[in-house]
């Protein structure tokens, strides 16, 4: 724990390129790109198929694919991948393992809110004269919000502890902490690389969620 404190008193480890500060940046930003780039992949086909009440074979074999697959196994399918095409080590590899570690949950989510309407309630919607647009936008899109900011949430949580595996491949963020702490035998490194990724997952779950039940009130009344 002394080793921990005095390397996070010690200002000099907190600028600078290596720095704490750009270092959690890092792993903060390439967290929240990887998760909008798996949502604009994942949640365009989970409304259609949901919409359509098809694909629910697709959506559990997409959560069960997300849970089964090892993230270190994901990196080491993206490396070769983006060595071959000239993207090279850093954060091309890592943004690749992690956008695929975060479509399953958001893919999952989604179809099931939008899938689980009551279709009585789509059939009285076009009853009323809206097109299968409107219907989506207007009654199946709201009534799925709560899954929908779910799938998010345990997307974000779960790339932003997975990101620290990014300094496997030379990605500069809170695991690089980690990977030259055990190298340099500095404890007090390897924790604050630890600690910042833990804090940052645990944030990000309790903000969002704070979030979730401020946008999503009448899920709480109802429980």
């Amino acid at each position: 724990m002394k080793d921990l404190i005095d390397f996070l008193a010690t200002w000099s480890n907190w600028t600078g390129p290596n720095g704490i500060l750009i270092r959690t940046f890092n792993h903060l930003a390439i967290s929240v790109v990887a998760v909008l780039v798996a949502s604009v992949i994942a949640l365009p086909i989970a409304i259609v198929l949901g919409h359509r009440r098809k694909g629910g074979f697709v959506a559990v074999a997409a959560a069960n694919l997300g849970r089964a697959i090892p993230s270190l196994a994901i990196l080491a399918l993206a490396l070769p991948l983006s060595i071959k095409y000239g993207f090279g080590l850093g954060a091309a590899p890592t943004l690749v393992a992690l956008v695929i570690l975060a479509i399953p949950p958001l893919f999952a989510n989604t179809y099931t809110g939008v899938a689980s309407v009551e279709p009585a309630l789509v059939d009285a919607a076009r009853g009323q004269g809206l097109t299968e647009w409107q219907a989506l936008r207007q009654l199946e899109l709201p009534l799925s919000a709560p899954f929908l900011m779910t799938g998010v949430r345990i997307a974000l949580v779960q790339v932003l502890a997975t990101a620290a595996l990014g300094a496997l491949v030379a990605f500069s963020g809170l695991g690089s902490f980690i990977i030259e702490g055990f190298a340099q035998f500095d404890d007090g490194k390897t924790l604050t690389g630890a600690l910042l990724t833990a804090v940052l997952a645990v944030s990000a779950e309790s903000v969002l969620s704070r979030v979730q039940r401020r946008l999503t009130p009448w899920v709480d009344e109802y429980q």
